[in-house]
């Protein structure tokens, strides 16, 4: 059922899909969506959860493996580099119901609310990972939690990815890339230079 929303929910839309047609889709009958979720709103809340972390485990993001290896890891760079494949591999999966989301937002005011939950998450997420970049000690003296969260969560936007991979063909690796050395180049100072 989550897939035959995933797919409606982009084309033609979260507004346009009635969860008839959601249960036409996953082959079963209405009734089952409405016992499984409840409510439409209830159907589209539960797809962003299981799109962004990847499954419909009970476990907390900083509870995952990604981020119990990431909080062991001591250097910026190394942290921020197994962070943008984790980020690589959750754009993959969640660009087109992100967009969809984003767009029934502007229209539709539980969507609004689910995007508004989305973004407070991320924001949450990012503000939990600047610290942990700042307890490094390795990081321009000028930035506190505020101003890393700020840059950690506009570089991890998942319209930088659909702009970048999906729409100019970057590839993964050259996205992760581009993630690590624009966050590195607006945290960490510049390495010192060498002499001739």
């Amino acid at each position: 059922m989550l897939d035959a929303a995933a797919k409606l929910f982009v084309d033609p839309g979260y507004a346009a899909t009635a969860l008839t047609a959601v249960a036409a889709e996953a082959g079963v009958a209405v009734q089952t969506v409405y016992a499984a979720f409840g409510s439409k709103r209830q159907l589209l809340s539960e797809l962003v959860d299981v799109t962004v972390a990847g499954d419909d485990e009970p476990v907390p993001l900083p509870d995952r493996p990604f981020a119990v290896e990431i909080r062991a890891l001591a250097d910026p760079r190394a942290k921020l580099t197994r962070f943008a494949q984790h980020l690589t591999q959750v754009h993959a999966r969640q660009a087109d119901v992100m967009l969809a989301l984003a767009g029934a937002a502007t229209a539709d005011p539980d969507a609004a609310e689910i995007w508004q939950k989305h973004v407070d998450d991320r924001r949450r997420g990012m503000s939990m990972f600047g610290r942990e970049l700042l307890a490094t000690g390795q990081l321009r003296p000028e930035h506190d939690a505020d101003s890393v969260a700020d840059i950690l969560w506009l570089a991890m936007d998942f319209r930088n990815y659909d702009w970048l991979v999906r729409r100019r063909g970057w590839s993964s690796e050259q996205f992760e890339r581009w993630y690590v050395d624009t966050v590195i180049a607006a945290l960490c100072p510049e390495p010192p230079t060498a002499h001739r």
